[in-house]
């Protein structure tokens, strides 16, 4: 089923960054599982993904990284919150990953995507510097973020996307010091909560004509 362009407006407009969660609603297990697959269908620069999503559901946990988010309640408040993790570096094995996972997927010969494995080699693996790779791997840690936003809207669900947080000490907490993966991004999800002053606010944005060019 689609939605009408009025709809789809609709459903962008009702979202915004949720301040205050009620704690006392839950996602529905099968609206959760929607929201999940959402992420791992999320598109990635050359279909490398180069992430993981960390969703952290133990309470005395998200009370311990709520101290390192500046005591933000959506951390512990929100039915779930999610980490969105970025890779620290990408290297053959990743390329190899991916070509062998488009074979069995799609069944081809790998020796069909030697084309294709070149082309990651020459681009991501040779030109690409550690900071370069590093930057461009949360690049597409934040594709999937508004992705997941989005899917969120369209069930109505509410989210907040966090950047107010201690990477570091989220890596350490999250035992991801020396893994291959980094924290990027955290966002909360729930149901806003009657209380939150912020639901009922018009959204601030700059006029369109201003925002989009055409040449």
């Amino acid at each position: 089923m689609s939605l009408s362009p009025a709809e789809l407006l609709e459903v962008q407009r009702w979202r915004y960054a949720t301040k205050v969660f009620d704690p006392g609603r839950t996602i529905p297990p099968e609206t959760w599982e929607a929201l999940e697959e959402s992420l791992v269908l999320s598109a990635s620069s050359f279909g490398l993904q180069p992430w993981k999503f960390l969703v952290i559901d133990d309470p005395a946990l998200r009370a311990e990284l709520r101290v390192h988010s500046w005591n933000q309640g959506q951390i512990t408040d929100s039915s779930h919150l999610v980490v969105l993790l970025a890779k620290r570096r990408i290297d053959a094995a990743d390329v190899d990953r991916l070509i062998t996972t488009t074979a069995e997927t799609r069944g081809l010969d790998p020796a069909s995507l030697d084309g294709y494995r070149q082309l990651l080699e020459t681009t991501v693996l040779q030109g690409f510097s550690p900071e370069r790779a590093d930057q461009w791997a949360v690049n597409q840690v934040y594709i999937a973020l508004g992705n997941l936003l989005t899917s969120a809207a369209l069930l109505q669900v509410d989210t907040c996307p966090i950047e107010g947080f201690s990477p570091p000490d989220y890596d350490r907490i999250l035992g991801l010091e020396g893994s291959p993966y980094r924290t990027a991004v955290v966002v909360a999800l729930g149901y806003r909560s009657a209380d939150d002053k912020y639901a009922g606010l018009a959204k601030v944005r700059y006029p369109r004509q201003e925002l989009i060019e055409r040449r």
